[in-house]
């Protein structure tokens, strides 16, 4: 994706606002947990809705 974009890790670290290294480690599946905001900024970065996030909620 970042190859796609012409983006470095560093530049989308930058955007998002985190380090390159915790992009790198969110990047390789190494992360424990992601805050939601870190979450949310990385998918409106790529321009994607977030396939976790639903689109709506159920009316149950």
């Amino acid at each position: 994706m970042l190859a796609r974009r012409k983006m470095s890790v560093g530049d989308l670290a930058d955007r998002v606002g985190i380090t390159p290294a915790n992009l790198t480690v969110l990047k390789n599946g190494r992360a424990k947990a992601v805050r939601f905001a870190t979450f949310a900024a990385l998918c409106e970065e790529v321009d994607r809705q977030s396939p976790a996030a639903p689109s709506r909620f159920p009316t149950d």
